[in-house]
């Protein structure tokens, strides 16, 4: 409690009295703001739960350019970090990290909608669980696929790391087998987590690094992939990402980063 109430005394995770930009001006009294970009993947964990709950009414979805981009002074001000996603309550409060974000969402909203989080205990940890070991182990090395430059060796390591942790996460899936979701029967917030990353993995890794199917071996990963493919709204935060990705393609970003020449050297395994 104390904690919460020191940082609420500082500027930062709150929104400046007077934004610089006009066009924020008309929608941050009536609306929360979302700061993201289509090809987000943390972002669009946020964004999926928007669609599912029905509730893009309550929110504007706006590009961190609009403020000078993450690392401007008026960005910072709001989340120190200086990363995306970042929500602004329609009442002043900032909130960064996408898990925060969203499980904010689904209990701000917890009326509208699914509820998106399982009620009985096990379900809910193993929602969790799936939640944690994507956060924590796929996330924070899933720069391996498209940023650069990076060294040969640690790129490679890397991606083998991620294949090991589908490998895990296939283990997490199989254990609610009465429906193709994570819960089982009913979406919840750990498919927002994981379904974006997996579009970025679907996309990229037979692309650039000569896998043949992802989901090979992973029966229970790709009976949930196709179901959240399915899914309409699921549907459409695939299409936001694909486009996103396909506009890096068209940009050569594999080339740039050095993806494309790493991929040449055979000492190395790259295709799992």
């Amino acid at each position: 409690k104390n904690i919460l109430y020191d940082i609420r005394q500082t500027n930062s995770f709150r929104r400046a009295s007077a934004p610089r930009r006009a066009s924020l001006q008309t929608v941050a009294a009536d609306k929360n703001i979302l700061y993201d970009v289509p090809v987000s993947n943390n972002g669009a964990r946020c964004r999926l739960v928007l669609y599912w709950k029905q509730l893009e009414d309550e929110f504007t979805i706006t590009n961190p350019s609009e403020v000078g981009g993450l690392k401007s002074e008026e960005y910072l001000a709001m989340n120190p970090q200086g990363k995306m996603p970042l929500l602004m309550t329609a009442d002043g409060l900032a909130l960064p990290e996408s898990e925060v974000i969203s499980s904010w969402i689904c209990d701000e909203y917890s009326k509208d909608g699914p509820a998106l989080k399982p009620e009985d205990p096990e379900t809910r940890a193993i929602c969790a669980l799936a939640t944690r070991i994507h956060d924590v182990y796929i996330v924070p090395i899933q720069g391996c696929m498209y940023r650069g430059p990076m060294d040969v060796k640690a790129r490679a390591d890397q991606l083998a790391e991620i294949a090991r942790q589908m490998d895990v996460v296939e283990g997490i899936m199989s254990l609610r087998t009465d429906g193709p979701f994570i819960a089982g029967r009913e979406p919840s917030t750990a498919d927002a987590a994981l379904f974006p990353t997996y579009v970025f993995i679907e996309y990229i890794l037979p692309k650039h690094f000569g896998w043949k199917d992802v989901f090979a071996g992973r029966p229970r990963t790709a009976e949930w992939w196709e179901a959240m493919r399915l899914d309409t709204c699921g549907a459409r935060v695939y299409g936001e990402i694909r486009g996103g990705l396909e506009s890096w393609e068209s940009n050569e970003r594999w080339q740039t980063v050095g993806v494309t020449d790493a991929v040449k050297d055979a000492s190395f395994k790259w295709a799992y």
